[in-house]
């Protein structure tokens, strides 16, 4: 068979440049794999595109038995109009992803068939019953055990990719309430690859560099530890995702992540508030441990990239000037300011709709904007508030203070702080120019 898959990646309303383009293009920075892991599965009688719409056209005048189109929810729209366009060609459409896996329903009524979860557990099955003309509307997963094994994501890509991708690791035992990641994880259980086999992979990807793609790397030290030490040798660098606690505590882990190559750790301190932390379910957090997780981070030479988040019904118009005043104290290299965004699915977006708080349904505003009522401001100060603390951290004379301050941090976690620094500007400018 002939099998399209698209991983859909939408970037929003902004004509980038060039420039722009190749950045983003080059460092593959991407919300999943899941679409990769798909293709990497796919019996090899099979011809399988994969296309990605940021480098790659898609030709739908091109005879394709299958197509396949990974999406998340602010791709959604843009999902139906490729699903529309096939199948008014007679493709045969499948729909994953973690929207897909919300809201099965919806997705049902622009496909011949919805693949529910993280799609290696009924990929195959699917693929076996379109060939006997058996093919079902909906395939729910097939509950993980040992058996069934987390398939490398190692497939050949089009254009000039600077970083590889690897996932060692998948599900999250913690159930924040905002993660989407909460209806498509089977129950948020924790599985892991064996080190070895991700080792060879690692050894096989053609980039020096590459992105450990697992939700977190902290959630099993030991497991951690053991594949950190057999990466000693490998000469690769990578960043990858912890929590505070252990980074915090576990000073033999962060040492040997930097044996191992590691440049960065992105970690989710989310909010500097107990209480907010505790309704959100980020119970791994634990604000009096920040400055040290920061510290043993930079101590081995590694960049540290916070992730914070407001519009917590906690936050006040106050969160934005006190949350920068911390960051700065703690010395954090490069910050992701999030507006909170209650995905379909998540225990936060079902309460907030019980609740009737939810201002829309148009999926393609879940996307760094305001689609729900905060409790202590309205949106347009929460936007204005998350607009206000990009300028302020990426200011000019800061940024140039903090990316100088990088130099003592060796090559790597100084190029990627201007590299993240650069794209954080570009992120600061799609909110300027949002609606």
């Amino acid at each position: 068979m002939n099998i399209l898959i698209v991983e859909n990646i939408w970037i929003g309303d902004i004509n980038y440049g060039f420039f722009d383009k190749t950045i983003l293009t080059s460092f593959s920075i991407l919300p999943t794999l899941y679409a990769r892991k798909i293709a990497a599965i796919t019996p090899k009688k099979h011809e399988v595109t994969l296309v990605n719409e940021r480098y790659s056209n898609i030709e739908y005048d091109k005879s394709y038995d299958i197509v396949n189109i990974n999406y998340s929810t602010s791709t959604a729209p843009r999902a139906y109009e490729i699903a529309k366009k096939f199948k008014d060609n007679g493709t045969t459409v499948v729909l994953s992803g973690l929207h897909a896996s919300a809201l099965p329903d919806e997705a049902k009524k622009h496909a011949d068939s919805v693949l529910i979860g993280w799609g290696e557990s009924n990929w195959l099955q699917l693929l076996e019953d379109f060939e006997n003309n058996k093919l079902k509307s909906v395939y729910t997963p097939v509950k993980y055990d040992d058996t069934l094994k987390i398939p490398p994501t190692n497939v050949k890509l089009p254009g000039f990719v600077i970083s590889g991708a690897v996932e060692a690791t998948r599900g999250c035992p913690y159930n924040c309430d905002f993660c989407p990641e909460v209806s498509i994880s089977e129950e948020s259980k924790f599985y892991a690859r064996p080190v070895d086999e991700v080792v060879e992979e690692i050894k096989a990807l053609p980039q020096k560099i590459f992105n450990f793609y697992d939700l977190s790397l902290t959630i099993n030290p030991s497991y951690t530890k053991s594949l950190f030490r057999k990466m000693k040798n490998l000469n690769k660098h990578f960043s990858c995702n912890g929590n505070v606690d252990v980074l915090a505590k576990d000073k033999e882990l962060v040492r040997l992540s930097k044996e191992a190559g590691c440049v960065s750790w992105l970690v989710g301190f989310e909010s500097f508030s107990k209480q907010t932390l505790e309704k959100a379910g980020k119970k791994m957090n634990k604000v009096e441990e920040y400055a040290q997780a920061v510290e043993n981070i930079h101590k081995n030479k590694m960049a540290v990239i916070g992730s914070f988040m407001f519009g917590f019904d906690t936050d006040t118009k106050e969160v934005f000037d006190e949350t920068l005043e911390m960051i700065k104290d703690l010395k954090i290299d490069v910050v992701d300011f999030c507006v909170l965004t209650p995905f379909p699915g998540t225990p936060i977006f079902n309460r907030l709709e019980k609740e009737g708080r939810i201002l829309t349904k148009d999926w393609s505003k879940y996307n760094e904007n305001v689609v729900f009522t905060p409790k202590y401001m309205n949106p347009e100060e929460l936007i204005q508030g998350v607009r206000k603390i990009y300028g302020g951290f990426y200011s000019l004379p800061y940024t140039v203070k903090r990316v100088l301050r990088s130099f003592r941090l060796g090559f790597y976690p100084f190029i990627l702080i201007l590299e993240r620094n650069f794209a954080a500007s570009m992120s600061h400018r799609r909110l300027l120019h949002s609606k």
